[in-house]
């Protein structure tokens, strides 16, 4: 909690250089300078900042907790980003394990994606972080799969389009279709068009509980399911059964329980948003339920699998 109040008064960033005192900085905030030594006294405990002839400075460790160090480690404390926000909703975790409902609600008075509609700064948080921390594997997930069987491709939920985007220009002759909310989907065609895909590639503003653009060859599901209790989650796959193509696959990539994904983001999914990680079985049966069959699943990352299903036949 220190270094998250740290990163949401901006410490690293303001003592970096020669640094300051305690109350210049109290000055600043308009905090209190005697709890403001105390938590500079306990972040040079922790190496986040020095003490100096100026008063404090902030460590070459510390740098890492700076707006512009790209590691996504202010977005994830920050108090007033979607990331910071949510995780404080682990004080609730008993009440999580013991209903099997996230906390979140409890903490905030509604959910996780009530707040980010109605809270445009937090929805931007949100979606950055997203961007951020799928970055460096989406090379991995462009390579580990072979993308050039679909002529078109749905990305349902698919954010600022950057893995889309990656997908589309490894395989020159595939055409891709983004869906996500209006703020997120006006993201994404700037990155299209920032990535000379704007004859190629589309988003349109929609919810994946709605209808979905209708007879593409896949439709691509990347870390959607785990943020949704079983019956949203059906409902989200069942979208994706009624568009698809007769002969088209609908791709789940994310962590699999048991398999491609840590305990820790189990946790998470269920405090914040009532999902959890799945195991295989279960979104075998998950799908199943829905008219689709699992063909064939692929470790893409250490992190994330690929799920690949196709329509039932004899449903």
């Amino acid at each position: 909690m220190a270094l998250r109040v740290a990163v949401t008064l901006g410490l690293p960033d303001r003592l970096r250089g020669d640094g300051a005192t305690a109350d210049q900085v109290a000055t600043e905030l308009n905090a209190s300078p005697v709890a403001l030594d105390l938590l500079l006294s306990h972040l040079t405990t922790l190496g986040i900042v020095e003490r100096a002839p100026t008063g404090y400075r902030t460590t070459d460790r510390g740098t890492a907790l700076c707006a512009d160090a790209d590691n996504n480690l202010t977005n994830l404390l920050h108090l007033d980003a979607a990331g910071g926000r949510a995780e404080l909703a682990y004080v609730e975790l008993l009440h999580s394990v013991t209903t099997g409902q996230p906390g979140y609600p409890r903490r905030y008075g509604r959910d996780f994606w009530s707040d980010l509609t109605d809270e445009p700064r937090l929805r931007e948080t949100f979606d950055d972080q997203m961007t951020r921390r799928v970055r460096a594997q989406v090379p991995r997930i462009v390579a580990g799969c072979d993308w050039s069987r679909f002529a078109t491709i749905v990305d349902v939920g698919g954010g600022r389009g950057t893995l889309l985007a990656a997908i589309l220009e490894a395989n020159p002759e595939v055409r891709g279709h983004l869906v996500d909310l209006d703020a997120t989907a006006t993201a994404a065609r700037r990155t299209f068009d920032d990535h000379g895909l704007g004859d190629r590639a589309r988003a349109t503003a929609g919810s994946f509980f709605d209808p979905l653009p209708a007879g593409a060859d896949a439709y691509l599901l990347f870390d959607i399911l785990h943020n949704w209790d079983d019956e949203h989650a059906g409902r989200i796959l069942a979208r994706c059964a009624e568009a698809c193509h007769p002969t088209g696959r609908v791709l789940v990539v994310e962590g699999v329980a048991g398999r491609r994904a840590d305990t820790q983001s189990g946790l998470t999914m269920l405090v914040i948003h009532g999902g959890r990680e799945r195991r295989v079985d279960e979104f075998r049966a998950l799908a199943g339920a829905r008219g689709l069959v699992l063909d064939a699943v692929t470790d893409l990352t250490d992190q994330r699998c690929l799920l690949e299903f196709r329509l039932d036949a004899t449903a």
